[in-house]
């Protein structure tokens, strides 16, 4: 009889005592680096190439969210701000990262959607059910409130949704990634 091989997964790793905690049903998809302080709640999956650095704070990533291909995240420590704060990463349920972001040391509340290749800086919040366009550069401290779509840079608020609108540029991107954790953990084989 001959083995299957293994299905690969990304790297984790402990980072001064601190080992991310991983739920059983989420996905770290291969080449992805996840390290130290990091949790990450059912079904949500980190995808390639992805690195999530929790080693100046922590990051959490929340229930059936998904950060796509090549995306960063990570958190600020107290001595790099210099006033003995550390701002972690705090990512909601339901959220949609898209692919070449950059999320550092700020909050996506749920259901929101950061579209590809914008970047979100410290103290950020983007608001429940928000959108932030492809290549957005949300600046340090911004708000953006629930519902509204922020473009360009620097990201400024240019619409408001309803939260039923919202919902329907994100429920179906993110059921559609929850699936696929299930196929690439089926599928996915080393050639």
């Amino acid at each position: 009889m001959t083995s299957s091989p293994s299905i690969p997964t990304g790297s984790i790793f402990s980072y001064q005592g601190h080992l991310p905690q991983i739920h059983r049903s989420a996905y770290v998809a291969p080449g992805a680096m996840v390290i130290g302080r990091v949790a990450m709640a059912a079904h949500s999956s980190v995808w390639f190439n992805t690195v999530l650095r929790g080693d100046l704070g922590a990051i959490e990533i929340g229930e059936g969210s998904n950060i796509q291909d090549l995306t960063t995240i990570h958190v600020e420590g107290a001595e790099e701000r210099g006033d003995g704060r550390e701002i972690g990463t705090v990512i909601g349920r339901g959220v949609l990262v898209g692919h070449n972001c950059v999320i550092h040391s700020c909050t996506l509340e749920d259901e929101a959607l950061i579209g590809m290749g914008a970047v979100v800086m410290g103290d950020a919040v983007i608001g429940r059910g928000a959108i932030v366009g492809a290549g957005a550069v949300v600046l340090s401290g911004t708000v953006v409130p629930p519902y509204a779509l922020a473009v360009g840079n620097p990201a400024k608020v240019r619409k408001t949704y309803t939260p039923e609108e919202a919902r329907a540029f994100t429920q179906r991107a993110v059921e559609v990634y929850r699936a696929r954790i299930d196929r690439f953990k089926a599928g996915l084989r080393p050639a």
